[in-house]
Order: C-alpha cells, then structure tokens, then sequence
C-alpha cells in the first residue's frame, strides 16, 4: 500500500485512534521521500519513528484479537 491508501484505511477503520497504524503510515511517507532526502535526514527520521514506535510499550496487550486477529491462537489455546 502506499501512503494514500493507508490513509484512506486509516480513516475508514477509525484508525486515528490506533497508533500501530500511524506509524505504519508514517514509515510508508518516509520511504516514499527517501530519494528526496539526503541520507543522514533519511537516518534521522527513521531513528525518530523507531522511538515512537517503542515509546508505545505493549500498547497492544489486552487488544490482541483486535489488532493482530489471533484470537486465542497468541496463548497457545488452539
């Protein structure tokens, strides 16, 4: 997907609220200005949404089916 249609994603799934998804959307900006961008901004940029990425923790517990859609399967219940 290109940065267009995980926007449009993004807006149809109320993705606002969904930080996962704005960082994907934000890496996929970042690699489509890449070749516009000198390499150390590139490094830079790429260092920043690594941050944020861990500054979310475990954003994802108690919302696994939700976000990954393994149901049980992430416990080993199956």
């Amino acid at each position: 997907m290109d940065s267009q249609d995980w926007a449009k994603y993004i807006e149809a799934t109320d993705g606002l609220s969904k930080p996962w998804l704005l960082v994907q959307w934000r890496l996929q900006l970042l690699k489509e200005r890449r070749s516009e961008m000198d390499p150390e901004a590139f490094q830079a940029a790429l260092e920043e949404l690594h941050q944020d990425l861990m500054n979310l923790g475990e954003w994802w517990v108690g919302q696994e089916e939700e976000v990954f859609g393994l149901g049980n399967d992430y416990r080993g219940d199956r």
